[in-house]
């Protein structure tokens, strides 16, 4: 069951927002998210935070200066999803645009070298002969990987945002917000933002050592800021002071089309207006192709979309990943299906966490399976897939989705001490996690991982609750407020703004089966509402959450709202 509860309000903190200008709706929105003054909305990059205290940052910074006045051999070591695809192509861009005299990145393959810098990416790297690499969004875990490469003689980077674990890898140098002893204010960077601020302490370090000049002066970083917002939105970090700055000055590049052509491009086949980006189109357009790829395919095809400047080229790599979301989205939409009827078999709706496999399934869409159900059933959720398909009774990898009360990874944690044997392999964060078991130990896995989850929860936690911000003014459901709105920068953390009402319910029908369309009426006005995958009819009177959204039809926009929840009044 869910309930909805209203974030409360502080009345004073409204007033001091509308009295130094806020729009009344926005200070009432601002207030009961935390913020109390105009200072706290920040959007001038001058209110960045300095990378200075990054831990390592200075160091980081002068051996990659060192590796180009050296001209030395620096590979970038990606990783297969969107925050590590932006941040690659961060770093390639950057690095190229110092004069670095040799850049190549590797993206690893997730069935052949698993997760980050691994001993077998190291061995694959050995062609190149690498003197440097620097990784983005994965290393932190890299403890074998790191051995590897230093026994081959290459100087390691590491830039990541992971939680450590209880050994650090022995890298030259780690740039890591969350690593122990780093005082930087912001937790929550993305990788791609790592990546960002340890070239802008690197363009600082070269801008000492009297690098740039008239013919080759420092690049302007800033035009990377759209690659940063997407993989920060994409990544789904909180939106703290600080990312919340960086999305909204890379979403700023975006509608004045001051744009990279692959962001152009996949505005394009995801049929997004540039014009009117938001943090929406970021989470639910742009950054699902890119995850398409390495889900599916190969994660090279998203970096190269984003770092070529050829826009025919670029448009090209983006059609490509738009057909390899068309096909994540059937095996999605299949696996799902086959979930749903595990959990019905299972009668497992009680149990504090769920875990499921089946041998078929495909590993690159396990996580977005795990965070299906876990939406639905408001579970922590694992699923599992055969780390080789053709492999019985081998390795399973996992991907977890978890709600607010329950730290993933401390959970899996947790399991490890008290069965040492059971987990091979894990890493994550709070509400995120991959590892690796045994398939013969799968069913023991889940009996022990809904045990530890009993421990940690309590009924309480288990119950869906919903965040809203109270009953919106008829006054305010209009096509310009809703603009207003989507104009904002609005995430994890940070939450949309999110309404509810009591409406009567005028017109009901269902679209292609499985959307619920409806006319809606208030006292004084009457409006377009859909439900989406809801596909039961509903009472006369509904009590619903809702957010304000526009929606233009052969060239007409009106206002829409878009029911997240609904119950009878």
């Amino acid at each position: 069951m869910t309930q909805m509860i209203q974030r409360p309000v502080a009345t004073a903190a409204v007033r001091k927002l509308t009295d130094a200008g806020l729009h009344p709706l926005l200070a009432r929105l601002y207030a009961s998210r935390g913020l109390a003054s105009v200072a706290e909305i920040k959007t001038d990059l001058n209110a960045l935070l300095p990378p200075g205290e990054l831990k390592g940052i200075q160091s980081a910074a002068s051996m990659l200066a060192d590796a180009i006045e050296a001209e030395s051999r620096i590979v970038i070591v990606a990783d297969y999803d969107c925050d590590g695809a932006t941040a690659c192509a961060v770093c390639l861009r950057a690095l190229r645009s110092m004069r670095a005299a040799s850049v190549q990145y590797f993206v690893p393959d997730r069935a052949v070298h698993g997760y980050g810098l691994s001993p077998s990416v190291v061995e694959a790297l050995a062609g190149l002969e690498p003197d440097l690499l620097i990784t983005v969004d994965n290393g932190i875990a890299s403890v074998e990987g790191v051995k590897a490469a230093k026994a081959r003689g290459m100087t390691t980077v590491i830039t990541d945002h992971h939680l450590a674990g209880d050994e650090l890898p022995d890298a030259d140098v780690i740039v890591n917000p969350n690593q122990p002893g780093c005082t930087f204010p912001s937790k929550s960077l993305a990788g791609v933002g790592v990546a960002f601020y340890t070239m802008l302490a690197l363009r600082a370090e070269l801008r000492e050592r009297g690098w740039f000049d008239a013919e080759h002066p420092a690049p302007n970083l800033g035009n990377l800021l759209d690659l940063v917002a997407l993989g920060t939105v994409a990544d789904v970090v909180k939106l703290d002071a600080n990312n919340r700055l960086l999305v909204r000055q890379g979403i700023a590049r975006m509608r004045a089309d001051r744009m990279h052509p692959g962001i152009r491009a996949l505005f394009a086949v995801s049929g997004r207006q540039a014009g009117r980006a938001s943090t929406f189109d970021m989470g639910f357009a742009l950054g699902p192709r890119l995850n398409a790829a390495g889900r599916l395919a190969d994660m090279s095809i998203g970096i190269e979309c984003l770092t070529t400047d050829d826009p025919a080229r670029a448009y090209n790599l983006a059609q490509q990943l738009d057909q390899l979301n068309r096909e994540r989205r059937g095996i999605e939409e299949e696996m799902r299906d086959q979930a749903q009827l595990k959990l019905d078999s299972l009668q497992i709706d009680t149990a504090p966490a769920i875990s499921l496999f089946e041998p078929e399934w495909h590993q690159g869409v396990i996580g977005i399976v795990a965070g299906r159900i876990k939406d639905q059933m408001h579970r922590p959720t694992i699923a599992f897939a055969r780390a080789n398909e053709d492999q019985e009774d081998g390795e399973l990898k996992g991907s977890g989705r978890s709600i607010a009360a329950l730290h993933l990874r401390d959970a899996l944690d947790l399991v490890t001490k008290r069965h040492p044997d059971l987990i091979l392999r894990f890493g994550g964060h709070a509400m995120a996690a991959g590892l690796t078991i045994r398939e013969k130990d799968f069913q023991r896995f889940r009996q022990i991982f809904a045990e530890i989850a009993g421990e940690l929860l309590n009924e309480a936690d288990l119950e869906r609750h919903l965040e809203t911000d109270g009953s919106l003014e008829t006054g305010y459901m209009n096509l310009e407020v809703a603009r207003m709105l989507e104009a904002e920068i609005w995430g994890q953390g940070f939450a949309a703004p999110l309404f509810e009402d009591v409406f009567q319910v005028e017109k009901q029908r269902l679209l292609k089966d499985r959307h619920l369309k409806l006319q809606l009426s208030k006292p004084g006005a009457v409006f377009e509402a859909i439900r989406f995958n809801y596909a039961e009819p509903v009472p006369s009177r509904i009590r619903a959450a809702y957010r304000l959204a526009t929606n233009e039809y052969q060239g007409v926009a009106s206002v829409q709202l878009m029911l997240e929840h609904l119950e009878p009044a």
